[in-house]
């Protein structure tokens, strides 16, 4: 799937291969300050019920996100874009892509971890019909701090 975005720009998003591994664990690293490790990746690509989505522009991965499908429930695992394309409809595009699954599979709702001092992630996921759930004490570790677990629920799919 293709789209544009501002200035033009033409933006891929494709699922995630192997070979797009070593890309994604570098962008991992300069994005995050407690990354997922390679290994994680390459779980996300050849696990059951994993999966992922890059986003590319002139054939550069900019943004990744992945997800997990667990019987009813979905979980979105990660999801990055390089400084460079942020607030340009590239997260948009991945999560879009990542719903089009939770509904393939009819899954009841989403969940995701956030930072709390996360407030831009926040505000976005807010924007997409996500809400808090809880908070989950000392979940990241560099630096420590809790995780906010926030929800969508697709009504089409369940009773929720």
């Amino acid at each position: 799937m293709s789209s544009k975005i501002e200035n033009n720009e033409t933006i891929v998003i494709r699922e995630m291969k192997i070979s797009d591994i070593d890309r994604i664990f570098e962008l991992e690293m300069e994005i995050f300050s407690d990354p997922w490790g390679r290994d994680a990746f390459v779980e996300q690509i050849e696990g059951e019920n994993w999966g992922g989505f890059v986003a590319e522009s002139q054939s550069e991965i900019i943004g990744y996100a992945c997800y997990y499908i667990a019987y009813v429930e979905a979980h979105l695992t990660n999801i990055a874009v390089v400084e460079k394309f942020r607030r340009k409809s590239v997260a948009k595009l991945l999560l879009d892509n990542i719903l089009q699954i939770v509904e393939k599979f009819q899954c009841e709702y989403l969940l995701l971890e956030v930072r709390p001092s996360n407030v831009s992630a926040i505000s976005f996921y807010e924007r997409h019909d996500f809400k808090l759930l809880y908070r989950r004490p000392n979940y990241y570790h560099s630096p420590v701090e809790d995780a906010l677990v926030m929800v969508r629920y697709f009504e089409n799919n369940g009773d929720m």
